[in-house]
């Protein structure tokens, strides 16, 4: 009931990610970025130092520079440990009780952890916006664009997407800094964003358009 062990597998390049439906491209004066669930627990179903781990936090953490070198909020995502069945909800029936109550397990990785004045929200359901403040943070500031790293990308990451759709607000989900369960996961969340509610893009695109040496998104 808990989480898979994941098999070793490349993260997509450029050239294999899907046509993008609609022509959004990236504006640091309008985007948010948001680290999606990378905790330990989540991290510890892939296979220490194999891909896509390595490279998916080396991409998380180059996207988390850019972004506050460019004025760009950064906000991240975390699940709660030893939450109760009454807090998992019906998460509790598809994935057992979840995160422990442990420090480790509930900790962001080391490697792209929130910096001063990043914001931490708490999250309980596959969408960063249901019940976080994560919509009142994007209204407050003006800002309707949110690019979306972490873990999984059929899952969370996916609904995230579309629950932004949903709100009006453009996402932009990051390729090589997302990761799920193996690649065929991964490429199908990839292709059902580009083509229902986002842009699927990549890291190097973002960092260009965060720096303003790129425009193109994709």
């Amino acid at each position: 009931m808990g989480l898979p062990r994941i098999p070793s597998y490349p993260l997509p390049a450029a050239e294999e990610l899907p046509a993008n439906r609609v022509p959004w491209t990236v504006d640091p004066a309008r985007a948010v970025l948001l680290v999606h669930d990378l905790q330990n627990h989540f991290l510890d179903a892939f296979p220490e130092g194999a891909a896509p781990l390595p490279e998916l936090l080396h991409n998380v953490a180059a996207l988390t520079g850019a972004a506050a070198a460019n004025g760009v909020p950064v906000v991240y995502s975390a699940q709660r440990g030893g939450q109760s069945p009454a807090e998992r909800g019906l998460q509790q029936d598809f994935w057992g009780p979840g995160l422990p109550d442990d420090p480790r397990a509930v900790a962001i990785a080391e490697a792209v952890a929130p910096a001063p004045g990043d914001t931490v929200l708490t999250k309980w359901k596959y969408s960063a916006f249901v019940r976080t403040e994560l919509e009142q943070l994007l209204r407050e500031q003006g800002r309707d664009q949110l690019v979306i790293t972490g873990v999984y990308a059929h899952i969370g990451v996916q609904a995230t997407a579309c629950d932004a759709w949903m709100r009006d607000v453009q996402a932009f989900v990051v390729a090589d800094a997302v990761a799920d369960f193996g690649p065929e996961e991964h490429r199908a969340a990839l292709a059902w964003i580009a083509g229902r509610c986002g842009v699927v893009t990549t890291t190097g695109a973002v960092r260009g358009a965060l720096d303003g040496t790129e425009g193109d998104a994709k």
